[in-house]
């Protein structure tokens, strides 16, 4: 079942966008497993690679106030259908969020699709690959 007013909460972050070049807003909020949300837009810069999108700041956010801890993730855009991360959201989501949790990617028309961090990204660079083995 669908938390409509996590995506409610979304659609409120989706306001708060920063996009005078692209003109394409998304928004996001994470709950955490204490019950907190924290909203996430995508913020554009003049210097394109500087951008940063919603759901990396809704997840950063949380993690500057504290909370590591992910139950939900919600994203959503003007898009046709569900809007879909992009690869560097993809693979901070496979890092900070537990790989079964509910990822819920929507759309301003209601269209709604139900995933996992581990769905997003199968196969995933994780913190495991960085281990080193002696030889």
């Amino acid at each position: 079942m669908v938390d409509e007013h996590l995506i409610e909460e979304a659609l409120k972050a989706r306001d708060k966008a920063y996009v005078p070049y692209s003109k394409f807003k998304v928004g996001a909020v994470v709950k955490t497993k204490s019950g907190q949300i924290f909203h996430g837009c995508n913020i554009e810069n003049a210097a394109y690679p500087m951008c940063n999108c919603a759901e990396r700041t809704a997840l950063f956010s949380a993690y500057a106030h504290g909370e590591t801890e992910f139950d939900t993730l919600v994203v959503v855009a003007d898009t046709e259908g569900p809007v879909s991360p992009c690869g560097a959201c993809r693979q901070v989501i496979s890092e900070l969020c537990p790989p079964s949790m509910k990822v819920i990617l929507t759309n301003i028309h209601g269209d709604i699709e139900e995933t996992t961090p581990m769905l997003l990204l199968p196969g995933a660079f994780t913190p495991k690959d960085l281990q080193k083995e002696e030889r």
